[in-house]
């Protein structure tokens, strides 16, 4: 569809705060994210009888919604987009073909453990096995964390590897989410990678100054203006809701400290689907310092398909949001296909 009204940033009936405090830090609020689903549908005034859905669905990937992100779901919607977005459902459980476990065949280009290369000239490493949010659709809702998570000694093989590849220009922190991890493990790694002199870029691929706004501290701040490194944030926001004043506040610190803000976002059918949703989610974007980068369709992951938007309604919406748009605010609607050597342009 490209003509449903949107929803708007005024959410005046998002849901209450538990009790919470806005010192506690980003760790706390982390460790007292929301991971029961019966707690999420109490919390959000919703009817028993998504319980089982939301049962079935967490058995297969388990629910985390953080406090700051909670407060900004609707109250008793079950069509809110972001409430989407975290909800477990039934239809998580069916898998139609096509849909499978790893749909980017990660495995294929994981020459060390924790660093996946499959694109010229960068590197990307699993910096950390923990999102502060899972959403629904990740394409990481199966990777075997387990096998791709590296001890600091174990990282000197990943280290060695960078170092023997004179080709790699820019490498790409993720997850999991790559700020899960300490500030301290965080600053010896890109101490590590800015010692490598053929490395030029830094990029990091997060959602946690979005779902914890209180993640960008002094501390992360510290270590990310004292690298040599560019450093580009790519932060992961689907819909305009998701930007509220304390996120437009760490992105202005982030911007501060020097980092280069892009976002990307997933086309997702029940959030995002939308012609003026999409309008205000770059308008939002850029207001906060951000610049919209790419619009990804759904990559097949097995317990996503009911999020997918078909190529033809995805390249109409895209034309659509051209004629609404200043070419700089429009991302780039792509599909990532293993195998090719960047992104494909649909």
């Amino acid at each position: 569809m490209i003509t449903r009204s949107p929803r708007l940033l005024q959410r005046t009936d998002a849901v209450p705060a538990n009790p919470i405090h806005r010192t506690e830090s980003w760790q706390t609020q982390l460790s007292r994210a929301v991971r029961d689903p019966h707690e999420l549908l109490e919390r959000l005034g919703l009817d028993a009888a998504w319980l089982p859905g939301a049962d079935a669905g967490h058995a297969l990937f388990a629910v985390r919604v953080p406090e700051a992100y909670l407060r900004r779901i609707r109250l008793g919607d079950p069509a809110d987009p972001l409430l989407r977005q975290v909800l477990p459902v039934t239809a998580e459980t069916r898998t139609p073909p096509g849909f499978v476990t790893d749909p980017l065949a990660e495995a294929e280009h994981t020459p060390r453990r924790g660093l996946i290369h499959k694109y010229v000239g960068r590197v990307l490493l699993i910096t950390s096995p923990a999102c502060a949010i899972n959403c629904r659709y990740c394409f990481r809702r199966h990777f075997p964390y387990a096998e791709n998570s590296p001890s600091r000694e174990q990282w000197q093989e990943s280290l060695d590897y960078l170092r023997a590849d004179t080709t790699i220009r820019e490498a790409i922190l993720s997850g999991g989410d790559p700020l899960a991890s300490s500030d301290a493990r965080l600053a010896w790694l890109v101490e590590e990678l800015a010692a490598i002199p053929h490395l030029q870029r830094l990029r990091l691929h997060t959602r946690l100054p979005v779902v914890i706004p209180d993640r960008v501290d002094d501390a992360l701040l510290d270590w990310l203006a004292a690298t040599r490194l560019q450093t580009v944030m790519v932060l992961h926001i689907n819909h305009p809701a998701e930007i509220d004043d304390a996120v437009i506040a760490a992105c202005a610190r982030l911007k501060d400290a020097g980092v280069t803000l892009l976002n990307q976002s997933v086309l997702l059918r029940g959030v995002n689907d939308d012609v003026a949703v999409l309008a205000e989610l770059s308008e939002a974007l850029f207001a906060a310092g951000i610049l919209p980068y790419y619009l990804h369709v759904l990559d097949p992951v097995a317990g996503a398909a009911h999020f997918d938007v078909p190529d033809g309604e995805a390249r109409a919406l895209h034309r659509a949001l051209r004629d609404r748009l200043a070419g700089f605010l429009l991302p780039r609607l792509v599909r990532e296909i293993p195998g090719e050597a960047s992104k494909t342009p649909l």
